[in-house]
């Protein structure tokens, strides 16, 4: 079992920036795959990035490519997101997810453990 529980969310006005976290408990492996997804009201949850604990190696979905970083800190079991230039569409609840298998992948149905979620709202 692994246990997710992000932090970092909240209010900001469009072009600022927050950094979300997201501590990881239980039994986890440097094979695991990391990522963040969100979802708005009203729409699908989708991909927004992802990194592989071991290398560092990261994903990130076209619409948050060069405004989002995903990081990791093995030592602490967390990964953070940090978002910056922030857009109204990006406001949604962020959840972290786990994938076990180990490849990286956009697809939400191949992580395997997700955490309660964190809740972003840009204004315009």
């Amino acid at each position: 079992q692994v246990q997710l529980v992000e932090s970092g969310g909240g209010l900001v006005q469009a072009g600022g920036s927050l950094r979300l976290s997201c501590a990881a408990s239980g039994r986890t492996f440097s094979t695991y795959v990391m990522g963040w997804f969100r979802q708005a009201p009203g729409k699908e949850r989708e991909f927004v990035a992802c990194i592989r604990w071991s290398g560092g190696s990261t994903y990130y979905a076209d619409s948050v490519k060069g405004r989002f970083t995903i990081s990791r800190d093995n030592a602490k079991n967390t990964v953070y997101l940090q978002m910056n230039s922030l857009k109204p569409e990006d406001t949604a609840v962020y959840y972290c997810a786990v994938d076990r298998s180990g490849i990286a992948t956009s697809v939400k149905t191949r992580y395997d453990y997700w955490g309660q979620g964190t809740q972003v709202t840009v204004s315009s």
